[in-house]
């Protein structure tokens, strides 16, 4: 398993930018734009880890900028935590079967979501491709909320 990033919703682009790297020493290493799902995702990393050509390996701090306007409350603009597995279906597969809830089950075998004891959403993302689609995972439906 290697530890990818942590996701924080932000209400303005241009300010978060302006504090993370122009403030803060951080680098925007990726951007992506999602006109369907109205929102962009822009990825930064640490001075440090750019410098040394290691950013695509180093944890990554997610921006995340939903277009339309959304009033955070209770910890809503933290989002989670993200680590990269080398088999999602076998991750899961073990985590139930010590009474962890899949909140979001690996029915696209590529991406579930599970929570700490304290709460926190944990994003599980397969390493290199999707893996294909299988059962039960494909026919699972939702716990509660991530």
């Amino acid at each position: 398993m290697r530890y990818l990033h942590t996701m924080v919703r932000v209400k303005d682009i241009d300010e978060s930018l302006d504090f993370y790297c122009n403030k803060f020493g951080m680098q925007e290493v990726r951007r992506v734009e999602n006109e369907q799902g109205r929102f962009t995702l822009i990825f930064l990393a640490a001075r440090e880890d750019t410098e040394t050509g290691k950013s695509k390996q180093a944890p990554l701090l997610e921006l995340t900028y939903n277009w339309d306007p959304e009033t955070y409350q209770g910890g809503r603009n933290f989002g989670h935590l993200a680590f990269e597995v080398d088999d999602i279906y076998e991750t899961c597969r073990k985590l139930s079967e010590q009474g962890v809830t899949i909140n979001r089950p690996p029915r696209d075998g590529n991406m579930a979501f599970i929570k700490s004891p304290d709460g926190i959403s944990i994003e599980l993302l397969q390493k290199g491709p999707a893996k294909e689609k299988a059962e039960p995972w494909m026919s699972m439906e939702n716990t509660g909320n991530w």
